[in-house]
This record gives C-alpha cells, structure tokens and sequence, in this order.
C-alpha cells in the first residue's frame, strides 16, 4: 500500500487543523488583540497606527481584522459538521436524534449566550436577549437543519437566496419608526427596527441597535453555510491533500473578488452582517483554513500547533471564563509587581503578555485532565 504519511487524516477522523486555527482565532479575545496594541504603543508609525485599528471593530462600515473573529468561529463551527454528522451516523444514530441533538446544541448555546450577558442577576426587564454565543447556535442549527435535508445544489441556492433577499430588504425598506435616518445607518435600518419592536428593552446596551440581531442572523446562516461546505470538500476523497487545500485557496480569492463586485451596491459591515461582509469574511476564513489545514493536515507539521489546540479545544470555556472569573486581577497578581518596575508602556506589555498566559495555564491543566466543555 503507498505510504500516506504526508496526507490528511482519513475524513472519519478530527482535524487538528481545526482545533488549532479555532485557538488562533480565540487568542485575540483571550488578550492577543490588546498585547498587540501595547506593542504598537512602545513602536509609534503609520504601521502600528495601521495595526491598532485592526485590533478594533468598525464603528459602523468597513473591515478589520476584529471583525473577522466572529465569522470565523462560526464558519469552523460548520466545516465541523459534517464530521460529526458521518460519525454520529457510523455510530448508529438515525437522523431524528442527529435532529435532537442539532436543536439542544442550539439552545444550550442561547442558554450560555444569556449567562455571558447576565443572566444570574435576574434582572428580566433589561436582560440583553441577543448575544454572540446565541447567534452561532441559531444560524449554525438553520444551517446543520439545510445539510442535513438537502443536497449541495439545493443549498447553494438556498445560499443565495438569503443573501439576495436580505441585501434586497436591506437596501429598500426603512425603519418606520426613524423616516429621515438613512436607510443603511445604526438608527434607519430595518433590522434594528425589528428588534425595537419585538424586545426594545432586551437589546445591547439598551440602544436603537443590537449587533447581533434576529434579522440579520440570516445571512449568518450562509456563513455557517460556507463552512459545511468546505467540510464536505475536505471529507469528500476526490482530490489529495494538496489540491485541496489549492482549490480552497481559490476558493477564497472567488469569494474576495465576490466581495469586490457587491460592496461598491452596498458596503462591509458586520453589525448588519449584509452579504459583503458574509463573502468578506468567507474570504478570509476560507483562506485561513486553507492554510492551516495544508500545513497541520496535509504537510503534518504540527509540533508548533499544541499551544493554540489547548484555546481551541477550550474556546467555550474560556469565552465564558473570561466573563465570570476576573482573569485581570489574576494577571495583575502573578505579574503586576514586576510590570510595575517599569514604564506604563512597557507595563501595559507584560500584563498582556501575563494574560495570555494565566488563560493559556488555566487551558492547558484543564486540557492535561481532559475537561472540555463541550454543547
């Protein structure tokens, strides 16, 4: 038999390249994107100006790097599925199970997406109802619901359906209730009118807009969508580990050029999630997984993977840690003496490198007694 050792696992088999990229892209809200801007402050330029607002979101229009946190997250959420769904399926379950399990993912996701926000306050009245955990449980259960009841065609046109129907509402019907706002700004959009309607007193920071919507969770569907698809790419046995990670990568450059053709009709924005954002974001998950899975999985370099597969086997967890243990205090007593004996500059440097590393500590002895939190 030919030697496969520089082949991908077989397609029953998980990723590590997913494992590792889904920690890549939890590092940066695990305190990479503000070590990142310490670093720009001891090197002032037009550079490190440059990098510290890609370490930021966009106020309204526009991409940065920040903003791609999010759909990549969700877009590996979906090319994990179709793994699971073939080994869930090796193992006996029928597809009503596969059902029942899609639907308590989801709502154990909602369920965590209102304790990150509060929950355990018990303040009803106000408690934010969208969040960003919420979102990647619905728009990756409507997408699992589409995998597992229709064909590759069949969703790709459900695809773009979504996507021209909702950049259609989008782009011609008005918030009622703010007739002079423009109609793709924070204030005269529709989606942020819905969600005024149906929980005015549940959104974030109680504004006119939530960025993590019931409308346009939509077109997050279609990202979660995008990552299926390139699941059953990576599964399917056509092509060797090489190609496939070529044709992703080509992949990626037809979804940029995508993104080329429709943002100059309506523009990149995430708290809209509008469908360039949604080829903007595929564009460059896409490309990333292109890259990490030729290099974990097909070319087997691995060694330098352990450190982000410890965050990305985790990355529910430590979302969550984050925001129920006060890691900062942590960090400042391991390491806030020694910052101290230095410039603010340079202290701003080690307790954002103290951070990631009392995280990553936590992570990693979790990960040595194989406690995972998994939904």
């Amino acid at each position: 038999m030919k030697n496969n050792s520089r082949q991908p696992a077989a397609a029953s088999q998980r990723l590590l390249s997913l494992d590792a990229l889904r920690g890549f892209d939890m590092l940066f809200i695990m305190g990479l994107s503000g070590l990142i801007v310490s670093l720009c402050e001891l090197w002032p330029g037009e550079f490190s100006t440059w990098l510290t607002a890609q370490m930021g979101h966009a106020a309204w229009h526009g991409f940065f790097h920040h903003d791609t946190i999010f759909p990549l997250f969700l877009f590996i959420a979906g090319i994990s599925f179709p793994f699971s769904v073939a080994k869930q399926r090796a193992n006996g379950l029928d597809e009503r199970r596969i059902v029942a399990k899609v639907v308590r993912r989801a709502l154990t996701l909602v369920l965590l997406g209102l304790v990150y926000n509060g929950l355990f306050k018990l303040e009803w009245a106000t408690l934010r109802i969208p969040s960003v955990l919420g979102r990647i449980g619905l728009a990756w259960m409507f997408a699992a619901l589409l995998f597992l009841n229709f064909g590759i065609r069949a969703r790709a046109a459900i695809a773009v359906a979504i996507l021209v129907g909702y950049g259609a509402v989008l782009q011609f019907v008005q918030a009622p209730d703010m007739p002079d706002a423009g109609i793709l700004t924070r204030e005269g959009n529709i989606v942020g009118y819905i969600d005024r309607m149906i929980m005015p007193s549940h959104l974030y920071k109680k504004a006119l807009f939530d960025p993590e919507g019931l409308l346009s969770t939509l077109p997050a569907v279609v990202t979660a969508m995008l990552g299926m698809f390139a699941g059953e790419f990576v599964r399917s046995d056509r092509f060797s580990g090489n190609r496939k990670a070529a044709y992703m990568a080509l992949g990626a450059v037809v979804l940029l050029l995508s993104t080329c053709c429709v943002s100059p009709l309506q523009p990149i924005n995430k708290m809209l999630w509008t469908p360039a954002f949604v080829f903007a974001a595929g564009s460059y998950s896409l490309a990333m997984f292109a890259l990490f899975y030729y290099l974990v999985d097909v070319l087997q370099w691995r060694r330098w993977t352990y450190f982000f597969k410890v965050v990305g086997v985790n990355s529910i967890t430590i979302y969550l840690l984050q925001r129920i243990v006060p890691m900062r205090e942590v960090d400042a007593f391991f390491f806030g003496g020694l910052a101290g004996k230095f410039s603010p500059e340079v202290k701003a440097v080690i307790l954002g490198v103290g951070y990631i590393a009392v995280c990553w500590t936590v992570l990693w002895m979790l990960d040595r007694k194989k406690i995972y939190l998994k939904v």
